[in-house]
């Protein structure tokens, strides 16, 4: 248990983002400008799902297009129109809309194609045996167990950081 008191309830909007726009290497790193996330799980020292209150500026994307091998993701629309980009095509999301991704499901990410900011809640397992193929870009993630991602080309090359 924490030495420190935990809230028991917050403004979502008022915990600090995160200072690092993203985690991916560069050049893929700067395809998250306009993506900001609020770590709302961290808040309160949730070890089992991460929680993230995201916003995207308009021309943001959520992340790369991506699937989990072994983590659960679930977003939910709180406000403007984002497209849901899936292997199964683009479905244009209003508020109170909600999609779900289950492991090695289908590659997905969000568009905001809109001249609007999108908010929406992230949510998602925290799992230290995950990897994240990415089937449009040359890159794949593995969680090294301890919450870090390292990055490599499909071919295994690891890509500096």
């Amino acid at each position: 248990m924490s030495e420190t008191k935990q809230p028991v309830a917050v403004v979502a909007r008022d915990v600090a983002p995160r200072t690092r726009e993203s985690h991916y290497p560069a050049p893929f790193s700067q395809r998250m400008a306009g993506r900001v996330k609020h770590a709302l799980g961290d808040v309160f020292e949730l070890t089992e799902i991460g929680i993230n209150l995201t916003r995207l500026a308009p021309g943001a994307q959520s992340a790369l297009h991506h699937r989990h091998t072994a983590q659960e993701e679930f977003i939910y629309i709180l406000s403007g129109c984002p497209v849901l980009v899936t292997d199964e095509g683009q479905t244009t999301l209003r508020p109170g809309m909600c999609a779900g991704f289950v492991p090695r499901g289908s590659a997905h990410h969000l568009a905001n194609t809109t001249d609007g900011e999108v908010y929406y809640l992230e949510i998602g397992t925290r799992v230290s045996n995950d990897a994240v193929h990415y089937p449009r870009d040359d890159l794949l993630a593995q969680a090294d167990g301890s919450g870090k991602w390292t990055f490599a080309r499909r071919d295994g090359t690891p890509y500096p950081g």
